[in-house]
């Protein structure tokens, strides 16, 4: 079947019973053969939406340069606005050269992306097939078999894909009928790397037996993601059930669950959490190391963008690299940001009970934890050590170093929002609360 912008359209109109309608179209725009069609189809159609065609400059071949001039010129004749972003790959990475340009590019649409914008893609059924490839040799499951979604949350807006089911053949025909001029990536024939391997080696050899394998491994995908999506709504049960904290599951209530639901719900929970899911191997040492260590135990696994640690009966699903422990600060303007990931100290005037207004006049400073700190917290009988306390609390020992603590010159006054000292406090005070706290229990 031929391509034409209206098909364009209706597909467009289609989507938006998915998501709401968008405020701007971001064009994910190469220079290729299918991110030229879209954007020309695109231009065509004057659905009456900004349209804005973004193009990655990797860095990673000679004529980049002369590729975003091209791009920067075909944008121009559509009347799209245009805009080049310039992305450094890094290549030592271990993840591949095809994953490091991939990480590289999201990365800088995600900055692009306004709240409400559709960034369009041009995946089309062909690219669907071959994901569906990949992901059946790498041992996927039903999420990786479903393969390319049309439709996706991408960071304040939506990855949408409106090609997916238009063959690369229909998109070559509008190209040639348009007289348009595309980009032809070398390493897009690089068979080195599996998605060339299977393009140019495997699915013509399908085609000969099979015509319409495309379509029918796009079926196969669909059904890949029913399942997946059943799958990912009974994780949501499970999780509701264990207390509804995806960066905290219970172990006895995980460990009641049959197997497979283990491995699901942890998969689930780490999709809620915006982190990396583990390999099979890895997720199978989370079951089989973690689940059943000793409650006084530490264990931990990792892998890129994502950790898993247990303390007593919580499994906690972090990632790979903790915030950094902030510095010591002075602690005089109401109100003090502790990093990243860590969220903010704020002092509330004329609170039912907190710290003595005299002593904050005096000033406050911030600091961390270096060991021997002693504090008798308000209600309490006897002065306690601060590491006894933090453990009596059930603070994971990996968040400790990070609780804020607040000085009047050499008095230790406040532990972040837990507790105030007994000499420290009146009623009526001046109250700490500790805004966006990171999960400490």
């Amino acid at each position: 079947m031929s391509f034409t912008h209206e098909h364009l359209l209706e597909q467009l109109a289609a989507l938006r019973t998915e998501v709401p309608a968008p405020s701007r179209y971001v064009l994910a725009y190469s220079g290729g053969l299918d991110s030229t069609v879209l954007a020309h189809a695109l231009a065509a159609s004057a659905t009456g939406v900004p349209v804005i065609a973004v193009h990655i400059d990797h860095g990673l071949h000679a004529e980049s340069s002369q590729w975003s001039e091209h791009c920067r010129d075909f944008a121009a004749g559509l009347g799209i606005e245009f805009r080049c972003r310039k992305v450094l790959v890094q290549l030592e990475s271990g993840k591949g050269p095809e994953a490091s340009a991939r990480e590289a590019r999201y990365s800088a649409l995600h900055a692009e992306i306004e709240p409400g914008d559709w960034l369009l893609s041009a995946h089309h059924r062909e690219d669907q097939a071959e994901t569906l490839l990949l992901n059946l040799v790498r041992g996927s499951g039903p999420a990786g078999i479903a393969g390319i979604g049309a439709v996706r949350r991408f960071g304040c807006g939506w990855l949408v894909r409106p090609l997916l089911h238009v063959d690369r053949e229909a998109l070559q025909g509008y190209a040639g009928r348009q007289g348009l001029q595309w980009l032809e990536d070398p390493s897009n024939t690089d068979r080195r790397f599996d998605r060339n391997f299977l393009r140019h080696e495997v699915l013509p050899r399908l085609k000969t037996r099979w015509p319409d394998i495309a379509a029918r491994l796009q079926r196969s995908a669909r059904h890949a993601g029913e399942a997946a999506a059943l799958l990912a709504d009974l994780a949501a049960i499970d999780l509701d059930t264990l207390g509804g904290r995806a960066e905290r599951l219970p172990v006895d209530g995980l460990r009641a669950l049959p197997r497979a639901r283990q491995r699901n719900l942890v998969r689930h929970a780490l999709r809620v959490r915006g982190l990396s899911t583990p390999t099979a191997l890895q997720l199978d040492r989370i079951l089989d190391e973690v689940l059943p260590a000793r409650e006084d135990a530490q264990p931990l696994v990792t892998w890129p963008g994502a950790s898993v640690r247990r303390y007593r009966n919580g499994l906690y699903l972090l990632p790979e690299v903790l915030p950094d422990v902030p510095q010591a600060a002075v602690f005089d303007a109401g109100s003090a940001q502790l990093g990243e990931g860590l969220g903010a100290l704020q002092l509330e005037e004329g609170a039912r009970q907190g710290l003595a207004p005299a002593l904050v006049a005096g000033g406050l400073r911030l600091a961390f934890r270096c060991g021997g700190e002693k504090i008798r917290p308000y209600n309490q009988l006897y002065t306690r050590k601060l590491k006894k306390l933090l453990q009596d609390e059930g603070i994971v020992p990996w968040m400790r170093d990070h609780v804020p603590l607040i000085y009047a010159g050499d008095d230790l006054v406040a532990v972040g929002d837990l507790w105030i000292a007994a000499d420290a406090a009146t009623s009526p005070g001046v109250a700490v609360h500790w805004e966006e706290r990171p999960a400490l229990h």
